[in-house]
């Protein structure tokens, strides 16, 4: 059937409106997404004439991007800390211990400590400080080191916490708890087959003694290591009292460089060791009585004169000002006094201040409000005294007790820092000969110089003694398995 024209013009008529319809409704469309984007960048006075609650204006847009900025600063100023993986393993138990002694022998403890729990497989709580000793300080492990530091540095190797689970606190809290004194330079099989039986059947256990409870020699060598890893990098300072030593060794530093003398004559060396030289009738009967008031300290009896020329006192500051100069230490050097209140006063300081005009110490160089916090802190004091001898030029110590062996075993782990290691024994032989007359001064002098030529912390194997790990010679002083050979240089 054929249509008309006619007909099909009408068709090809409404054919094109609908398409213009169409056409018109898909661009009025486009237009307004398009006014819509447009209203989200210039903002709703433009489009929509009143702000909106959700929409920012440009000042707070502003602010967010300085807040931004601040960000990206501090994370670049201060790198996000990445911490060691938790190591996974089944947990035998839980170790509580209380440190005995000063500062040093705590700190040595304390790495012992972290060495054997890592070794038996328990949880570790933060170590209790000594409070009852001769410095009665009653500072915390927290007060004097970094605890957060402490805890997660070692994650990878060790479980910390800073307390018992709330129910073991319990049974703690109501005396149900075995307490012991572990035995001396024990090596780790003592720990696997004496100690660990214990804690497996007890769950807890408390050590209450912890000074040199860990053999210095024949030990794992994963575990000697991790007892240096805990000694120079896990065991930090608070901030404050890192802080305050940076204060003075930059107070030292614009002046040249410095000795740090760590001069121990101390009231409570002089009063354990028995040596009076140079006291007073009732300086010396202070002494005497005060070691008898200390049942800790065993020997009580003791005759000075035979303790000064075996070489088991402490150099007087008279000894040590001779000694300094025989070892050509010049008069200009600054000599900072790295310890406590010296017995004596000034009275007993007088010949070592004129040899040695220079000579500083924490008040001397720190305002008074600086070391106000520290104040009857003595364990807080001694870490201000420890971090200076770290950076000195040379640490010179007068008696080799527990900060001086520490300290000379981290110069060495710092490359070897200059540490003159005095030889008491015989210094005093040289000095009575030289206060005599039988010897010059220039064969005084030569003769120091001779016997130290080689005492000055440089690499050396540590000395083992079979049989008699006392008189062995200390791992923190030389703890040759962390140390560079001179292959690794």
């Amino acid at each position: 059937m054929v249509v008309p024209a006619a007909a099909a013009a009408p068709s090809r008529s409404r054919v094109r409106m609908w398409i213009l319809r169409a056409t018109t409704s898909v661009l009025l469309w486009t237009c307004i997404v398009q006014l819509t984007a447009l209203g989200e960048t210039w903002g709703p006075r433009v489009l929509k004439g009143w702000p909106s609650c959700n929409h920012r204006d440009r000042s707070s847009l502003a602010t967010e991007a300085k807040e931004v900025v601040k960000v990206k600063v501090s994370s670049r100023d201060h790198p996000r800390r990445v911490l060691p993986p938790k190591r996974v393993y089944k947990n035998n138990g839980y170790l509580m211990v209380s440190c005995n002694g000063g500062l040093n022998q705590m700190r040595a403890a304390i790495c012992d400590m972290v060495a054997i729990a890592r070794y038996m497989n328990v949880t570790l709580i933060v170590p209790e400080l000594d409070k009852t000793s001769f410095w009665a300080d009653p500072s915390e492990f927290h007060d004097i080191f970094d605890v957060d530091h402490f805890i997660t540095s070692l994650r990878d190797e060790v479980r910390i916490l800073k307390e018992l689970p709330p129910r073991l606190k319990r049974r703690v809290e109501q005396g149900r708890i075995y307490s012991m004194a572990p035995t001396s330079w024990s090596d780790v099989s003592y720990y696997r087959h004496q100690i660990l039986p214990l804690i497996r059947k007890h769950k807890i256990v408390h050590f209450n003694r912890t000074d040199a409870r860990l053999a210095n020699n024949g030990q794992p060598l994963q575990l000697q290591r991790l007892r240096c890893r805990v000694n120079f990098s896990a065991l930090k300072f608070t901030p404050q009292i890192e802080e305050l030593g940076r204060k003075v060794i930059e107070t030292l530093r614009e002046s040249g460089p410095f000795v740090a003398l760590h001069l121990r004559y101390e009231m409570d060396m002089l009063a354990f060791s028995g040596c009076t030289q140079g006291c007073s009738d009732d300086e010396a009967e202070e002494l005497t009585r005060m070691r008898y008031n200390y049942e800790q300290w065993k020997v009580k009896k003791i005759d000075s004169d035979k303790q000064r020329i075996d070489g088991l006192c402490p150099l007087t500051p008279e000894e040590t000002a001779l000694t300094l100069k025989a070892l050509d230490i010049n008069r200009n050097m600054q000599i900072y006094i790295a310890a406590g209140e010296i017995y004596g006063g000034e009275r007993r300081m007088a010949t070592l201040t004129r040899a040695y005009p220079k000579l500083v110490k924490k008040g001397t160089l720190l305002e008074s409000s600086d070391l106000k916090p520290f104040q009857n802190h003595s364990s807080q004091m001694a870490a201000l005294d420890y971090l200076v001898s770290l950076e000195s030029d040379v640490f010179v110590p007068t008696y080799d007790g527990n900060m001086a062996k520490v300290v000379e075993g981290h110069r060495r782990f710092l490359g070897f820092k200059k540490t003159i290691l005095l030889d008491r024994r015989l210094l005093v032989e040289l000095i009575d000969q030289f206060s005599s007359g039988s010897l010059s001064w220039e064969d005084f002098s030569s003769a120091v110089k001779e016997v130290h030529a080689f005492s000055v912390g440089n690499p050396t194997r540590r000395l083992v003694i079979p049989d008699r790990p006392k008189e062995e010679e200390y791992f923190y002083a030389n703890p040759q398995e962390c140390l560079r050979s001179s292959s690794d240089a």
